[in-house]
């Protein structure tokens, strides 16, 4: 770590002009070809660059400010760039199989370039020496690995971003006698725009369900976000966090599936978006306990938030993938209360006295993380070898949904509708024919006959005879197997699109989903 550095007073003329300089850059980058191909989006940008450079000039043109702005304070911190490291890998992982997040470069830059602006801006006018390092690269990159504004609407992007950083400035309290920052500062940014969002049903204006549910196109997914937050494990001795998260997360989905005979969470125990999340968006030092006890009660609590949540965003008919962001400013705000538990006198003595070293559990000592580590690497064994990772799971297969419904298990119907509605979207005509009949007959699902007409069109756009017959004749209800085309979209358990596999590969993997005519086909054919 490099000693800090402040500017002297003789060098702030210059350095007042870096904020100016970074509106020009990002209305410059309104002319590269991605930005171009979206006059809105264009706009959002030279929006976002007028912003800077206007407040870079009233910071020059009033002498009051101007008087305590140009200071920074080159300090770099690890906990900065080793996440930035980490979060930039995840990217080029997941981006590599899903094109779009290489598509987000420049729009990504940009933000990077808004943050550094924006932030360097408001501490120089609240009269601060500004902290120069890789602090907003973290936030801006936390941010985008789970929401990010479709290109019409990018404007609030930028504003997501201004929002974040004036949370963290403006929202403060006393902790362990020094004003500190509350929430984590993307976290603040994604619960609030998350709640505007689900309160005015304007998910659709974000990228935010195809982020969460991409992340599966990288095949071994758990196993590159294990491996990456064993790096910040290591560094920042947030194991207690992560694992005691997943473990009650695991716990609770087991339990659950127990009760209803039904997975809690669709096709996985602990949702990859999730297991992201506990990795690198809860883990902030900044914003989260410091005592081993208070760090389990954390990511316990976050375990229980983001189980808890799931059905109640589920039970509203809101996008589930919120559960991971709404939960964690809730439990920011907890941290106090936490902290004043764990020095409660009785905790001390059952932590510290030296009367009780010798009953003590280990994994509360601070300085045992790797042993912490080899825990929590033993527990992630567990899960993937006992298929609960990257393995096929239960979930994905939709005959086990069709049984689950047709036994009333759970809400194994509301499940089944969600996952052919899925797949239909994956163009699959099979499922868009399937939806259409449900929607006609209002067995599993309430009756709209305008919604299913609109799935039988599509799976009658999509070449799907049956779906023609049902869509021409309202009194019938026609049904087959699925095309071959519907099984690579529908056998593909979360990765990629099954395009190039042969028809015997794919009988067999329909058969291992409990397709009963692809085992049927197969046998015949013995």
């Amino acid at each position: 770590m490099s000693s800090p550095h402040i500017v002297h007073a003789e060098h702030k003329p210059a350095k007042l002009l870096v904020p100016l300089l970074l509106g020009a850059t990002i209305a410059a980058l309104a002319a590269s070809t991605r930005v171009q191909s979206n006059a809105l989006l264009v706009q959002s940008f030279w929006a976002a660059g007028s912003l800077l450079g206007a407040w870079s000039v009233l910071l020059l043109a009033l002498p009051q400010l101007r008087a305590s702005a140009g200071g920074i304070d080159t300090t770099l911190r690890a906990q900065h760039y080793i996440q930035a490291a980490c979060q930039l890998a995840v990217y080029a992982y997941w981006g590599w199989y899903w094109q779009p997040v290489y598509d987000m470069a420049v729009l990504l830059g940009a933000q990077l370039l808004f943050a550094y602006g924006f932030s360097m801006l408001l501490s120089w006018s609240r009269g601060h020496v500004y902290s120069m390092g890789f602090g907003p690269i973290p936030i801006i990159l936390s941010i985008n690995l789970f929401l990010w504004f479709r290109d019409d609407w990018f404007y609030l992007q930028f504003l997501m971003i201004a929002v974040g950083f004036l949370g963290k400035e403006f929202v403060r309290w006393q902790r362990d006698g020094r004003s500190v920052h509350i929430f984590n500062p993307s976290a603040f940014a994604l619960g609030l725009f998350s709640l505007v969002l689900i309160a005015s049903g304007s998910t659709g204006l974000t990228w935010g369900q195809e982020i969460a549910s991409t992340l599966t196109l990288a095949p071994r997914i758990y196993l590159f976000l294990f491996l990456v937050g064993l790096v910040v494990m290591y560094f920042f001795e947030i194991t207690l966090v992560a694992g005691t998260a997943a473990a009650v997360l695991f716990g609770l989905s087991a339990v659950s599936s127990g009760i209803t005979g039904v997975p809690y969470f669709i096709d996985s125990e602990i949702p990859a978006a999730v297991f992201l999340g506990l990795h690198l968006l809860i883990t902030d030092p900044s914003t989260s306990p410091r005592t081993p006890v208070g760090k389990t009660m954390f990511g316990a609590l976050y375990g229980f938030g983001v189980f808890g949540l799931y059905a109640l965003l589920g039970a509203m008919g809101t996008p589930t993938f919120y559960d991971k962001l709404l939960c964690v400013p809730l439990l920011n705000l907890s941290v106090r209360a936490i902290d004043a538990v764990v020095r409660n006198r009785n905790w001390t003595e059952a932590w510290t006295a030296p009367t009780e070293i010798a009953v003590r559990p280990v994994w509360v000592s601070p300085n045992l993380n790797l042993i912490r580590m080899g825990a929590w690497i033993l527990f992630f064994g567990v899960m993937a070898v006992s298929g609960r990772t990257d393995s096929r799971h239960t979930g994905d297969a939709l005959p086990f949904w069709e049984e689950a419904c047709a036994q009333s298990r759970g809400n194994a119907c509301d499940r089944l509708i969600q996952l052919e509605a899925s797949y239909c979207g994956d163009n699959a005509a099979w499922a868009c024919n399937e939806l259409g009949l449900h929607y006609r007959e209002g067995a599993i699902v309430a009756a709209d006959a305008q919604l299913g007409r609109s799935y039988l069109a599509r799976a009658c756009e999509l070449r799907f005879q049956p779906g023609c017959m049902n869509l021409l004749e309202p009194t019938r209800s026609v049904r087959i197997e699925p095309r071959p085309l519907d099984l690579r979209l529908m056998l593909r358990e979360g990765g990629l699109n099954l395009m190039d596999s042969e028809i015997p590969d794919l009988l067999e993997r329909a058969c291992a989903h409990d397709w009963s005519f692809a085992c049927q086909r197969i046998a015949s054919s013995t």
